[in-house]
């Protein structure tokens, strides 16, 4: 396989027609049968991989803050307003996130690790937003299955989000960070895939128009804080390599299918090893 036909897999597992603005292949390759995973990816993992004889490395987060990565934060927007939010409001709550990780894409060093695999020949890409939809559909066909019961509570989300396998072995668990679990549940949206979570504002968004419960993998302590002190909705948390595997699992067993040898580090968690 090469990297570009391992990115179309990708791609076509997510359901994007183009690589993303935060995933992209750096340095080329054919012939791949050895691949090393992870989670993040620097200099030092990229020295380590060549010395041990892989044929690409593929790293899930971005190998730094690319130039236009904050168009897939718009991805936020799809969500709310598939969720009921009015578009007006769903754009404003992304207002400040696009901006901040705009003037971060103009400062940032795009081109440290993506240069070091090039000066060892090594093929390195990373595929992001494509895998996060994955693990987030995961998640939106199990939420949607508790939805579809009678008198569905928070509480049946937290225990259904917990069954996956990625979250029964991670060192996190799926947590309820704010909200009741004997509240009743209607309308869930799954905040993940869209470069990181919406934070604040677009959990506030969300519980002012018709959604009562927020599934984000992670989220800051101060905007948690803030969404206490509010008193609205739920929030439930479901653990940052956890959550991010749920989008791993598919893909490496379609790239073992298709016959590459594929080892795992860096955050990765697999359910059966």
């Amino acid at each position: 396989m090469t990297t570009e036909d391992i990115m179309a897999v990708a791609l076509e597992m997510g359901g994007f027609t183009r690589p993303p603005e935060d995933s992209a292949i750096f340095v080329e390759g054919r012939n791949i049968r050895r691949v090393l995973f992870g989670v993040d990816v620097g200099a030092g993992e990229l020295h380590a991989a060549k010395q041990l004889g892989f044929d690409l490395v593929i790293a899930h987060h971005p190998a730094g803050v690319y130039i236009d990565e904050w168009k897939v934060l718009l991805r936020h927007v799809e969500f709310m307003t598939a969720a009921g939010v009015p578009e007006d409001v769903a754009r404003a709550a992304v207002a400040d996130r696009v901006e901040a990780t705009k003037l971060r894409g103009q400062i940032s060093n795009v081109d440290q690790t993506p240069s070091v695999a090039r000066l060892l020949g090594l093929p390195f890409m990373n595929i992001h937003a494509p895998l996060d939809e994955v693990g987030r559909l995961r998640m939106r066909a199990e939420v949607d299955r508790v939805l579809a019961h009678d008198h569905p509570r928070v509480a049946d989300v937290v225990d259904a989000l917990a069954t996956f396998p990625e979250m029964r072995r991670a060192a996190t668990t799926v947590q309820l960070l704010h909200g009741d679990p004997a509240r009743p549940v209607r309308n869930v949206l799954i905040g993940h895939g869209a470069l990181t979570n919406g934070g604040y504002p677009v959990a506030k968004a969300c519980f002012a128009h018709g959604v009562d419960t927020v599934v984000y993998i992670h989220i800051d302590y101060g905007e948690l804080q803030r969404l206490r002190a509010e008193g609205r909705g739920n929030l439930i948390v479901t653990g940052h390599l956890a959550g991010d595997s749920l989008g791993f699992t598919p893909f490496i067993a379609e790239l073992r299918k298709r016959g590459l040898e594929v080892t795992t580090f860096s955050g990765v968690i697999e359910p059966d090893r």
